[in-house]
């Protein structure tokens, strides 16, 4: 899955749903190849009924879809705990391997979050507009390595639904390594499950 440059990420609909769940579709076969699992817990679940999802902690399971199977290997996992002013959002690869993790702004008009390495060193910019659904990945020199958006070219329109369905695209051929492209995968989709919930 990680060798692909674009993922097509469709939300699983449901009328009072506590825990999101994401199909992983390689946009140009229109094959799925992972599933975006969130679990925050038993406990968490019934917390969100009385208290923001936002402030909760929370984990997200990225796997591979292997055949016919939905749930193959976990190829990233994404975690963040209770969360007051600024959150922090832990990157894992392969199950359990620390590979960077993200740091939303204190003051951001369009929405964004920081990433960082291992060794806490700034590596990229999650930036927003103020529209709400179009985020670039940016390097700090300023040059754009990857997008989110609502936007698809295979379809030629917005996608009106009442699902989150969203595109994310790597547009830097540099980010070729599995754990860039594993950060930037858990960067797009965090923007929607961490960083953007609507609280169930």
């Amino acid at each position: 899955m990680l060798q692909l440059n674009q993922f097509f990420i469709k939300e699983h609909v449901g009328v009072f749903k506590l825990a999101n769940t994401y199909d992983i579709v390689d946009p140009e076969t229109g094959k799925k190849v992972g599933l975006a699992r969130e679990k925050p817990g038993g406990w968490v679940i019934f917390l969100r009924l009385l208290i923001s999802a936002q402030l909760l902690p929370t984990k997200v399971e990225i796997m591979e879809s292997s055949g016919e199977q939905d749930e193959g290997k976990i190829v990233v996992t994404i975690k963040r705990g209770f969360t007051l002013l600024r959150a922090k959002v832990q990157v894992l690869i392969d199950g359990d391997r620390p590979i960077g993790y993200f740091k939303s702004k204190l003051f951001s008009i369009g929405g964004g979050f920081w990433m960082y390495d291992t060794n806490d060193v700034k590596i990229a910019e999650v930036k927003g507009d103020w529209k709400g659904w179009n985020f670039k990945f940016l390097d700090l020199t300023g040059k754009e390595i990857g997008t989110v958006t609502k936007k698809w070219a295979g379809l030629g329109k917005e996608m009106f639904t009442s699902a989150d369905n969203y595109m994310i695209a790597l547009t830097d051929p540099t980010k070729q390594d599995p754990g860039a492209k594993a950060l930037l995968l858990a960067a797009g989709i965090a923007i929607d499950t961490i960083f953007k919930e609507k609280g169930g």
